[in-house]
């Protein structure tokens, strides 16, 4: 008994001396200056990069948000790789503006695999290249000085950007609402307080840009774990190159709503963390032994926390079936175990009433959904104990989620939030 309880003592440690650090990043992005990115006079040109995969019912969306920006629309070039289609993909972003190429491949199966793809058909097709090129999903939709916020980033000398991720149904359940605001709150106070300190962000799977030299540096997309994006990021950080964050540049994304839906995915990020940790974990640590902050943050960030939680609960429970064969009452033994349970949600709690109620206006849902999902969002992360232990596992494959929410009903939700 004094073992486990020596165990689960260690755990909490190693917790709090591997995350505690995190918690400082509210205090910076409430006192710490705010930066300001002066005007970028030049118009950069940029290519918008989308991969798309049965993605029939929302391209459109996207890419006429695009041709809606307050931007010379003769430097924004758009264009899509109908990655292995069975649908209207193809004619749908055709006649809503896009050049799009096709991808037939059963083997190669990715978001990465169909990036390498489009951006070999670029560097044959237009050689000159571009100074920016955007990352985008077909189901994502910009507010219309997107582009402009992202240029006076790039104009500063940034080379690559990520930007302010929001949610086209963050009202539909305590599971899209989950997501929701676990990107709003990722957003300003990770990958926000993050840019105010000097050290770097990292990319989220969408809604980021590259400048031309760190894209002409790659030579392609090489990276092809479930988590593509994390990949790039650590790469990058490897690389000495700072990833930056523009909170003006807003995007909007659309969230799984089933549980099914849900557990695939986060199986997949979950399963890709562990990829990257291994390709990645020996040099990050050894950067970050050397001094390097945003390494540090990183080995943090896709180290799989959750399981040193899992072994916390699993501490707690073999130290209550111990008690109860000791004799002690139920209610006794159950203590410790309810003690965790409570901490960890109420940790949660107060990290997600802070989201909200800083990302208040930011957050489309009606008053009552928003306090509503502060309680069940300890609740939506609880989930990733199961989903973590099982990437240790289970085989994770990129499996696509269907995508229904359009421009038009993603409005007609918000102005009915609003009554």
């Amino acid at each position: 008994m004094e073992m486990l309880q020596k165990i689960s003592q260690i755990i909490a440690l190693l917790f709090l001396v591997c995350y505690s650090y995190q918690m400082v990043y509210i205090p910076v992005v409430w006192w710490k200056k705010r930066k300001r990115v002066p005007h970028g006079e030049k118009k950069h040109s940029y290519a918008f990069l989308i991969c798309a995969r049965n993605e029939e019912a929302v391209i459109a969306d996207l890419i006429r948000s695009i041709r809606k920006q307050d931007y010379p629309q003769t430097l924004l070039h758009i264009f899509v790789l109908a990655d292995n289609c069975t649908d209207a993909t193809v004619s749908v972003a055709e006649a809503a503006g896009a050049k799009v190429y096709e991808r037939f491949n059963r083997k190669e199966i990715g978001k990465g695999y169909a990036l390498n793809s489009l951006l070999n058909h670029l560097r044959k097709d237009y050689p000159e290249g571009f100074d920016g090129y955007f990352i985008f999903d077909a189901d994502n939709i910009l507010k219309e000085d997107y582009v402009s916020h992202m240029n006076d980033h790039l104009s500063a000398g940034e080379r690559i950007v990520t930007s302010y991720r929001n949610s086209k149904n963050y009202g539909t359940n305590w599971i899209s609402a989950g997501y929701g605001l676990w990107f709003l709150r990722e957003s300003r106070y990770i990958q926000y307080a993050r840019y105010l300190l000097n050290s770097s962000a990292s990319v989220s799977g969408t809604g980021f840009l590259i400048s031309r030299e760190v894209m002409e540096k790659m030579q392609g997309w090489k990276y092809h774990t479930l988590t593509e994006d994390i990949e790039f990021s650590v790469d990058s950080m490897l690389q000495k190159e700072k990833i930056g964050m523009c909170m003006e540049a807003e995007f909007f994304d659309e969230q799984p709503t089933t549980f099914v839906q849900s557990y695939h995915q986060r199986l997949r990020w979950s399963k890709g963390y562990l990829q990257v940790f291994e390709k990645y974990g020996k040099q990050l640590l050894s950067e970050a032994m050397k001094g390097d902050y945003a390494c540090y943050d990183m080995s943090m960030y896709i180290m799989p926390a959750f399981l040193l939680s899992f072994a916390s609960v699993v501490c707690n429970l073999l130290l209550l079936l111990y008690r109860i064969a000791e004799g002690e009452a139920l209610m006794a033994a159950l203590m410790p175990l309810l003690a965790t349970l409570a901490n960890a949600y109420l940790l949660l709690w107060i990290l997600g009433a802070i989201s909200t109620l800083t990302e208040w206006n930011r957050i489309h849902a009606s008053w009552q959904k928003k306090v509503k999902y502060v309680f069940t969002f300890p609740l939506f992360m609880f989930t990733y104990l199961p989903i973590s232990v099982a990437a240790l596992y289970a085989k994770a494959e990129w499996k696509p989620i269907c995508h229904k929410v359009t421009m038009e009903s993603m409005q007609k939700n918000w102005k009915e939030a609003l009554k």
